[in-house]
């Protein structure tokens, strides 16, 4: 998601003026930040308006240094939750997770990318659009290269 296009066809400053991408959208959480994690009360605790379980499909997630990342690979399905964020939290939500993240738009050096991707809700199916943190292009070929794929997807909480 670095340079000139994002793998979705549309340039970057496209993404800018996409109302779907810059809407107020549910996050997708699939690490520390699950019911359970050590960032969930620190991050979400009071300023959520719903927590579900979902899927993310098209992604694998590889283990990290106590934390993991979801990389985007056809075929993969990673477990997560759908955080719907109260309305009157949302900026500052959205601020904390980016700075949790690392993630900078347009910074080479970011860990993670923030993208709108579609979880599906596991209660009914439903297709979500939601912000996700995956691998940044980097990262991800690292991971894709020597990491460690989590059998099933699924992030133990500890």
């Amino acid at each position: 998601m670095r340079g000139e296009h994002d793998g979705s066809g549309r340039g970057k400053g496209d993404r800018e003026n996409d109302p779907v991408e810059a809407a107020r959208l549910p996050f997708f959480v699939y690490g520390t930040l699950r019911p359970g994690g050590p960032n969930h009360d620190l991050f979400l605790r009071g300023r959520t308006r719903s927590e579900e379980p979902a899927r993310l499909t098209g992604a694998v997630l590889y283990a990290g240094p106590g934390y993991p990342y979801a990389v985007e690979e056809p075929g993969g399905v990673v477990a997560g939750e759908i955080v719907t964020a109260l309305p009157e939290a949302y900026d500052g939500l959205l601020a904390a997770l980016d700075r949790l993240e690392g993630y900078v738009p347009g910074d080479p050096r970011n860990l993670y990318d923030r993208v709108a991707r579609t979880a599906v809700r596991d209660a009914d199916a439903a297709p979500v659009r939601a912000w996700v943190y995956v691998a940044a292009p980097a990262v991800a070929a690292r991971l894709r290269a020597r990491g460690k794929p989590i059998e099933g997807g699924t992030w133990p909480v500890r």
